[in-house]
């Protein structure tokens, strides 16, 4: 670069610097994706949980077929023939679920409705980390409600934070990081507690994972209490991840009030055909789900044994809670070409991968904690 282009360029950046902007910015932070497995060496991202098998045959035949040639084409801005399939299979009208590309696009619009400046939104915390995200983006004021000893929600203090500015609860079930689950006498206190004009999201990405008898405590609660949402997607158990198409379950006027924010066109075509093949090919997915829960208790079976403590996990993840010692094991993780995601000083989330990903990650933790061994007995204390 000559001298007068690098002086062009500073002035530029200053210029920039400059310009007029929200302040409140300043504290949100980006939301980072989890990092990919690198090229050139035998390594599994385990770090984003992906479903590791893709999208089945017949979901991309049904691609191929119906929605490759309508790309010149605006897709159906509500995805009626997603939303009427939805509609039938959880029995609500259909004029109560709405689209968006992903669940996190759900609550984000969901959070946008309902908050703003002077509000308060609260949730649990560690948890999903677009959470504060959102809510910052919305001019709302985040109230992080910390996790339980045993890493669970903790519904009494989420109730004592609940005020006059509260808009929205967030229950994350099963909760991203640490794989927790809610329980329904649990979603229940909260319910009765909460105040009837307050909306409580249950954000269920990973719901078909949760082999817990409440897998299903949302959608039988949204009867007796109008004021639940549910964000579900098609990311995780379905393999559409790079689709992105979610979709939420409410109140209409809550519903219509979402569709206000929506950003128009942001499901594709592609999208919803790929979710109705899907939601057609239900059973080949649930055997998919099986293999991934049967896995992932067969990895945390493993590590349980080598004197790891993991929480139970109801997702198709599971937590390492480390503490201090987060990045040390992060490290040798990711030398033998295990990459998870890393929550500096808090702990590290493994997806469950394919078998051979399954089958490594227990050979480097029975590694990691034969060298650790003095770390054995802090961790099993957790």
């Amino acid at each position: 670069m000559t001298e007068a282009n690098e002086a062009n360029g500073t002035a530029a950046a200053e210029t920039i610097a400059a310009f007029r902007h929200r302040d409140d910015l300043a504290a949100i932070p980006v939301y980072r994706q989890g990092k990919p497995a690198p090229a050139g060496r035998r390594a599994f991202k385990l770090s984003s949980n992906e479903n590791p098998y893709g999208p089945l045959p017949s979901v991309v035949k049904a691609i191929d077929a119906a929605a490759l040639t309508t790309m010149n084409r605006y897709p159906d801005m509500h995805g009626w023939k997603v939303v009427e399939r939805l509609a039938k299979r959880y029995d609500v009208d259909p004029a109560s679920i709405i689209l968006g590309a992903g669940s996190s696009e759900v609550i984000t619009m969901l959070v946008d409705a309902l908050s703003g400046p002077g509000t308060e939104v609260i949730y649990p915390w560690r948890s999903f980390e677009a959470y504060p995200i959102i809510v910052r983006g919305a001019g709302a004021t985040p109230v992080e409600v910390p996790l339980t000893a045993d890493l669970r929600h903790d519904i009494p203090a989420m109730i004592a934070a609940i005020t006059d500015r509260t808009r929205l609860i967030i229950v994350n079930n099963p909760n991203n990081p640490t794989s927790t689950t809610v329980s329904r006498a649990e979603a229940e206190q909260l319910m009765r507690a909460v105040p009837k004009d307050v909306v409580v999201l249950f954000d269920e990405a990973y719901y078909q994972f949760n082999t817990d008898a409440d897998t299903e405590v949302a959608t039988e609660l949204m009867r007796e209490y109008p004021n639940i949402v549910i964000a579900r997607t098609f990311s995780k158990a379905y393999g559409l991840a790079g689709l992105r198409i979610g979709f939420g379950i409410g109140p209409v006027p809550v519903i219509n009030e979402m569709s206000k924010v929506a950003l128009p066109f942001s499901v594709s075509d592609v999208a919803q055909t790929a979710a109705v093949a899907s939601l057609d090919a239900q059973d080949e997915l649930d055997a998919r789900v099986k293999d991934l829960i049967a896995e992932r208790d067969r990895v945390t079976d493993a590590l349980a044994e080598q004197g790891w403590h993991v929480p139970p996990s109801g997702a198709n993840f599971f937590w390492l809670q480390l503490n201090d010692l987060t990045d040390q094991v992060a490290e040798r993780l990711t030398e033998a070409g295990v990459i998870a995601r890393v929550f500096s000083g808090d702990g590290i989330r493994i997806s469950v991968g394919t078998h051979e990903a399954n089958d490594l990650v227990i050979e480097t933790c029975a590694a990691i904690i034969r060298d650790l061994p003095a770390a054995a007995e802090q961790w099993g204390a957790r």
